[in-house]
């Protein structure tokens, strides 16, 4: 159901010319989802100049506002005030002024992660109502959004996917449940593995100065330093 704005009393829409109020009528119709340029100039028939001063007007007494169509950019795609544009439109909680928010994806991405690591093992359902408490974000995410924030982190390496055997840290999740487990504490990016850089064998290696990239003796080849990667 599309979301109304609540109208103002005393609405420049009753000011309205014929021809302006011909075009507003068509944008309102388009409700939550708008209308790009082009369609609007074929449902109102009206020659470019009118329609241009009407569109004109129309967003000066700021009836109507252009918005970003995720889907097709490079139009005009304009939406009566009186509705919150749809998110089909604007791309959703993943998007911010038509580009994807890649700053607010990682800030989600790390407490779905931090959320899994505390609870050892999440379900989908599990992890939704742990964010959902913490409050932190003002929108509630929707079963497809968690989805795919988690599917995200296990395409990351960040989180695997398990299923419960009904056993020990399984014991409340149904038996063959879908569930996820974080590989690295706190399921941080980038963390460097516990003792890995203490360990590493060039410091202690006897023929570290005849050992270069390209040569017999070469980090490529060392059987020690590649353990000490798979560390």
């Amino acid at each position: 159901m599309s979301k109304r704005k609540q109208p103002d009393s005393g609405s420049p829409a009753d000011s309205l010319s014929q021809n302006e109020r011909i075009l507003y009528n068509v944008i309102h119709g388009k409700q939550d989802m708008g209308i790009w340029t082009r369609d609007m100039k074929k449902e109102t028939n009206l020659p470019d100049k009118v329609f241009n001063a009407a569109l004109k007007t129309l967003q000066a007494k700021k009836l109507i506002q252009e918005v970003v169509n995720v889907q097709s950019k490079g139009r005009k795609h304009y939406i009566a005030t009186e509705f919150e544009p749809s998110k089909e439109l604007t791309g959703g909680a993943w998007y911010s002024e038509g580009k994807l928010d890649k700053d607010y994806i990682n800030l989600v991405k790390d407490q779905f992660a931090k959320m899994i690591y505390q609870q050892k093992v999440a379900t989908l359902e599990g992890i939704a109502d742990a964010i959902r408490k913490t409050k932190i974000f003002k929108t509630e995410f929707t079963k497809q959004q968690t989805e795919e924030i988690v599917r995200d982190l296990v395409l990351d390496n960040r989180v695997m996917e398990v299923k419960s055997t009904g056993m020990g840290e399984f014991a409340s999740i149904q038996i063959g449940k879908v569930c996820y487990k974080c590989k690295s504490k706190g399921g941080t990016r980038g963390e460097t593995k516990v003792g890995a850089m203490a360990s590493i064998p060039c410091g202690v290696c006897p023929r570290i100065s005849q050992c270069t990239p390209d040569g017999i003796i070469s980090p490529s080849t060392c059987v020690y330093f590649a353990k000490w990667l798979d560390f």
